[in-house]
This record gives structure tokens, C-alpha cells and sequence, in this order.
């Protein structure tokens, strides 16, 4: 235990304390039983030593975050558009497929529905690449870009075949998009307002969802309404596009590409002119001159970033096997059998999912993103206990269903808080910079892996095994995720992404 130093101010007191923290080994429980192997690229301490003395000469006062705050918001655009297509054919689903001549058609409908998750999975796929070769910037550029040309193509499509063209085509835009905010917005932000800036992602994606919902209300009214649902998401995707082009690129990026010049320039809209010589000083401290471009997949599952890796993946595959998606696929008709109409049930969801988004942004760096995925998940578990009490043959009548939707509303509540918002922000912040794009690939492709599967067999399992025996499975992955988090998650708030990235090296 690290003891106080008389005579030391708070900075120096705890730039000394992770020093020692950091010679000690003792980096949370993450990487506390992986082996010391030969410091292939260990920092030696006299690096780390230079690093923290230049943080420890940095002036007292944080950045301003009003110099980041308006390029976090403009790639949060991303997320409101990834949230609306997500749930824009919901409501029109059955307008869409009266008009295109396929209504009655279940595997037809499920096709509009999940070609989306095809497409979105490609885009995650060579989203670390993408945004790798040509930047944070032009990465949200080319994501907007298949979002605008294929909510156009679904717009005026005459058949199933158009319109499953355009929703492939966007659905590579969404794929592309939540990878690269999440690496964008923890670059640019001050290390003490990361986790605030990064809980936009998800504040973002509830309004994109909740939008999507009172955009298709006249669907039922206004003969080809659903068309205009689709065009109405071409206006967000040009703004995001062409505001962009004025936004600050990733300094990290800059550096990594030998444009130091213009990663100091970056830094200074970003940080201000008075911070710009210590955030260049730890990045140069933490780049030992890796080439970002010779990053192989094998080298992401099997070398020496796979513990990391796979963290990252199982915290993906956890968040959808915890049954989010399946209660959103489910609420409406929780909802019907208690007597609220689907449209009032959406709202109920959209506000449980939207409240505990904004409680997690004033939390995330208070009490940090560990403790937020623990008691997150151990919430979540709580409230599938509370579906499988309400589907049991002991209960019965009014008391049965207002159980079931009371646990509805509390499981999307507590996901918001932490499982929601938490692994797009603590992976970019655990995976050095060198493998960050990559890896946020990885990790992005897994979720949607699991994320069409569970969309997949559901229903089918739901009639196998019944709603008992379905939501227990879905109650022990969420216990399963709280030991998991327990044992391999380790704290980043307050930490700059170079003391991260000396503390996995250290390790390593």
C-alpha cells in the first residue's frame, strides 16, 4: 500500500503512487496472472519515470472541455443515425411489406428487419482498418455515406429486392460507425470527462431510437409514410458528413502516421495551447515506433494482445447474451397482455433506456467504469429473476404481469447504467494505441455475431423452453458477467490513455 508523502500536493501524490503502483506489478485484477514474459516491449522505468514527471509539471488545472465538447457531439451523429435505422422499420414494418407485395411473408419481413445486421457486421469488420488507412475523420465520412445512398435506395424501392439492398447498404454504415466514435471520442477527450463524453455514444443511440418510433406514429395514417421515414435519415447523415470536414482528426492518429506537427495542432484545439507539450510528451513516451499498418488478425488472437482481445470480445458476447435484445423483441407483447398499447410500451422502454443513459454520464467518472458493469449486470440479473417469478404457475392474474413489466423497465434501466454504455468506452481505453482500431473491430464484429444470433433463435427457443427456463439462462450469463468483470476488468477513470497503456505494457 502506497503511503502518503507529507509535503506533496494531490498531483504529485498521485503520479508517485502509480508509479510505485506500477513497479509493484499491481495493476487491478486484469493482467495480475498473466506471466512476465521478456519485455519484448517493456518501458523501462526511467521512461515511465520522464512521463510522470512531465504530468507532474503539468499545470494543476484539468483541459477545458468546451474545446472538445462540440467534435464529440458532432460524432455522436453517428450514434443517433445507428439508432434510428436500428429501430426505423419497426413501427412501418407491416406498411413496408403491403406496399412492396410481400405482407404475410414472416421470413420476408425478418429479411428487412435483419439484412441490416449482415451489412453491419462487414462494416465492423473492416472498420479498424478503414479508420487506420484514412482516419477518424474520413472513417465517419465513409460510414455517412452508404447510410445517405441506402436510405435512399429503400425509400423509392418498388420491390423486397430494393429495399433489402438498401438496408445491407446501411447497415455497413452502422456497422462502421460505433467502432469508430468510440475510438474517436476516447482520443480527443480529456482524460477527466472521457467517460461523461463517451456516455453521449449511448444518450445519442436511445434519441435515435426514440426518434425512429415518433417518426413512423402516422404510418398507419398517411399511405407512404414509411418512405419518408427512410429520407428523413439522409439529413443527420449529411450533416455528420459534412461537418466532419471541420472537425479535429485524432492527434493520436497524426502521431502514430509521423505528422507531429499536426498532431500538435490538433492537441491545442483539443486540450489548449498551455497542454500541448505534455500530451505530446507521453505519447511520444508510450509510441516505441510499432506500425499500426502491420497489425495482423493473428497477431490480435493468438500474439500478445489476445488477453486483451479477448476481454473485450467476452464483454460484447456478454452484454447480448444477457437477453437485451430479446426483451426489446418481447416488451411489446409483455405490454399488450398487461393492457398498455405497443405504441405507450415503446415510450416506457425508450425513457427506461434514455434515464439510465443520462445517470450513467453524471456517474462515469465519479464512480468509474468498473463499478458501473458490476452492479449493471448484478441489476440486470435481479430483474430476470423478477421475469422468471412472474412466468411461473405460482403467480397468476394482474399481479404476474405488472412483475413482469416492473422487471422489463428495471432490466433496460440497468443496463443503460453500465453494460449499455460502458465496453464501446473501456475497451479503446485498454487496448494500446497501436492495436486500438483493430481491435475495436474485433470486438465490434463478435457483438453483432451474437447479437443476429440470439435475434435469430429467440422466439424459437422461447417456444422450446418456455419463458421460465429462458430468462434463467439469461439471469446466469448476467451473474456469469459480474464475475467476469470482477476478476478481468481493471478501473481506467481518471487515467490518461499513455498511463493505461504503461500499465498493460508493464504486464506484458
Amino acid at each position: 500500500m502506497v503511503e502518503t508523502i507529507p509535503g506533496e500536493d494531490c498531483k504529485c501524490h498521485e503520479a508517485s503512487s502509480f508509479l510505485d503502483w506500477l513497479k509493484t506489478g499491481m495493476w487491478s485484477h486484469t493482467y495480475q496472472r498473466i506471466p512476465p514474459k521478456e519485455n519484448l516491449n517493456q518501458m523501462d522505468v526511467e521512461d515511465v519515470s520522464a512521463l510522470l514527471q512531465s504530468s507532474v509539471e503539468e499545470e494543476s488545472s484539468n483541459p477545458p472541455w468546451r474545446l472538445s465538447l462540440p467534435y464529440v457531439l458532432v460524432a455522436t451523429i453517428s450514434s443517433f443515425l445507428f439508432g434510428y435505422h436500428l429501430g426505423v422499420v419497426n413501427e412501418p414494418l407491416e406498411s413496408i411489406s403491403s406496399d412492396l407485395g410481400f405482407s404475410g411473408d414472416t421470413l420476408a419481413e425478418g429479411l428487412v428487419v435483419s439484412t441490416c445486421l449482415a451489412g453491419a457486421f462487414v462494416g465492423s469488420l473492416f472498420s479498424g482498418w478503414i479508420a487506420d488507412g484514412l482516419g477518424r475523420r474520413r472513417a465517419f465520412q465513409l460510414c455517412a455515406l452508404p447510410m445517405i445512398l441506402g436510405a435512399f435506395v429503400s425509400a423509392k424501392s418498388k420491390t423486397l429486392t430494393g429495399m433489402l439492398l438498401g438496408r445491407i447498404l446501411v447497415g455497413t454504415g452502422m456497422g462502421l460507425g460505433p467502432p469508430v466514435a468510440s475510438l474517436y471520442v476516447t482520443e480527443i477527450s480529456p482524460a477527466f470527462v472521457r467517460g461523461t463524453y463517451g456516455s453521449f455514444i449511448q444518450i445519442a443511440t436511445c434519441l435515435g431510437l426514440m426518434g425512429s418510433l415518433l417518426v413512423g406514429i402516422p404510418v398507419k395514417e398517411i399511405t407512404g409514410w414509411w418512405r419518408v421515414c427512410f429520407l428523413l435519415s439522409i439529413i443527420p447523415a449529411t450533416i455528420l458528413c459534412l461537418c466532419m470536414s471541420f472537425c479535429a482528426e485524432s492527434p493520436h492518429w497524426l502521431y502514430k502516421r509521423g505528422r507531429i506537427t499536426e498532431a500538435e495542432a490538433e492537441f491545442e484545439r483539443l486540450l489548449g495551447a498551455s497542454h500541448v507539450k505534455s500530451a505530446v510528451a507521453e505519447l511520444s513516451k508510450s509510441d516505441r515506433g510499432d506500425d499500426s499498418d502491420s497489425v495482423t488478425i493473428s497477431e490480435l488472437l493468438h500474439g500478445r494482445h489476445f488477453r486483451v482481445v479477448f476481454i473485450g470480445s467476452a464483454l460484447f458476447a456478454l452484454q447480448q447474451l444477457s437477453g437485451i435484445n430479446a426483451v426489446f423483441y418481447f416488451s411489446s407483447a409483455v405490454f399488450r397482455s398487461a393492457g398498455v398499447p405497443s405504441g405507450l410500451a415503446n415510450v416506457f422502454i425508450g425513457v427506461a433506456n434514455l434515464s439510465g443513459s443520462i445517470v450513467a454520464m453524471a456517474l462515469m467518472d465519479k464512480l468509474g467504469r468498473r463499478v458501473l458493469l458490476l452492479w449493471s449486470f448484478f441489476g440486470m440479473a435481479m430483474s430476470m429473476l423478477l421475469q422468471v417469478a412472474s412466468a411461473s404457475s405460482y403467480l397468476k392474474g394482474s399481479g404476474a404481469l405488472y412483475l413482469s413489466v416492473g422487471g422489463m423497465l428495471m432490466f433496460v434501466l440497468t443496463f443503460a447504467l453500465g453494460a449499455g454504455p460502458v465496453p464501446g468506452l473501456l475497451l479503446p481505453e485498454i487496448f494500446p494505441g497501436r492495436i486500438r482500431a483493430k481491435a475495436m473491430a474485433v470486438c465490434m464484429s463478435v457483438h453483432w455475431v451474437i447479437n443476429f444470433f440470439v435475434g435469430l433463435l429467440f422466439l424459437r427457443l422461447l417456444e422450446l423452453l418456455g419463458p421460465s427456463i429462458l430468462y434463467s439462462i439469461f439471469a446466469a450469463f448476467c451473474l456469469l458477467a459480474v464475475i467476469f468483470v470482477k476478476r478481468n476488468v481493471m478501473e481506467t477513470k481518471g487515467k490518461s490513455l499513455q498511463e493505461i497503456e504503461i500499465a498493460l505494457l508493464s504486464q506484458m
